[in-house]
């Protein structure tokens, strides 16, 4: 599907992090009148993925479900976690359709297989049949069955690359709560600077100067997306990290213009 686009939002944009199950609605409000002004530029088959955010890390972060399930009481907070995951993603695919895009809720861990945190199994003739019909189909980070260990996190940052490989997706948009890649995490130092492109010339020292979000996060943060998308970079799927916080961004995103945050591609020009 060379004419697919994966838009991934992530948690910390639609929600409010440091409180536990709060949406950002206003925040939500605008990129979905964005996503659906950019979707009708687009004019290709689109799938969305959005993040946990304050609807799931607080719980996995204190029951530590995300390493395994090792405890009777675990089991309470798995169910618990997806039940509150469910939640956010109705509000999402609720304000999405109320600006006319047919967004179909899509829960990935009811039909996906982990093993030791790494998604191995997900079928994909039901996601083609929702694009076939012109549907957007809406996934979302979560708590899934693991076959090792019980229970993993199935993030919406491995969802999102998983797609774009087993689909051939055309790119992938990060939409996250910074401009793109740094030197350094912005939040916390202010002589950050923004890395315009990750290529083979520079990767390995991305990855070395990364660091995870200073948010709690369980699925690795910045450095988790930056190792899912250059392994799409060396098949040749580019992706673009921008700032879904930026009135504008993901609309310009979705229509087509570029260097708009950081870009993800393995060959240089």
């Amino acid at each position: 599907m060379g004419d697919l686009v994966i838009l991934k939002i992530g948690g910390s944009v639609i929600t409010d992090k440091d409180k536990p199950f709060t949406l950002r609605r206003e925040t939500l409000e605008r990129l979905s009148l964005e996503i659906s002004r950019g979707y009708r530029r687009l004019g290709k088959k689109l799938i969305l993925v959005h993040g946990a955010g304050s609807f799931g890390h607080p719980i996995v972060s204190e029951t530590q479900i995300h390493k395994g399930i090792s405890r009777p009481e675990q089991l309470l907070a798995f169910a618990e976690t997806q039940r509150w995951q469910n939640h956010l993603n109705t509000l999402v695919t609720e304000i999405l359709q109320g600006r006319g895009l047919p967004a179909m809720p899509c829960q990935a861990s009811s039909f996906s297989i982990m093993e030791e945190g790494r998604l191995v199994w997900m079928p994909l003739d039901t996601i083609k049949g929702f694009l076939e019909l012109g549907l957007i189909p809406v996934l979302y980070g979560v708590p899934a069955y693991d076959r090792v260990q019980g229970c993993s996190i199935l993030s919406g940052d491995q969802i999102a690359p998983y797609l774009a490989r087993e689909l051939g997706a055309e790119r992938i948009i990060h939409g996250t709560d910074v401009d793109g890649v740094y030197t350094d995490d912005p939040h916390l130092n202010p002589d950050a600077t923004l890395i315009p492109e990750i290529n083979e010339e520079n990767i390995e020292e991305v990855i070395k100067h990364l660091k995870a979000s200073f948010h709690i996060d369980v699925t690795g943060g910045m450095l988790g997306k930056i190792r899912e998308l250059w392994k799409l970079a060396e098949i040749g799927i580019e992706s673009e990290i921008i700032n879904a916080d930026k009135e504008g961004l993901v609309e310009k995103a979705l229509a087509g213009e570029r260097r708009l945050g950081t870009i993800i591609k393995a060959k240089t020009k």
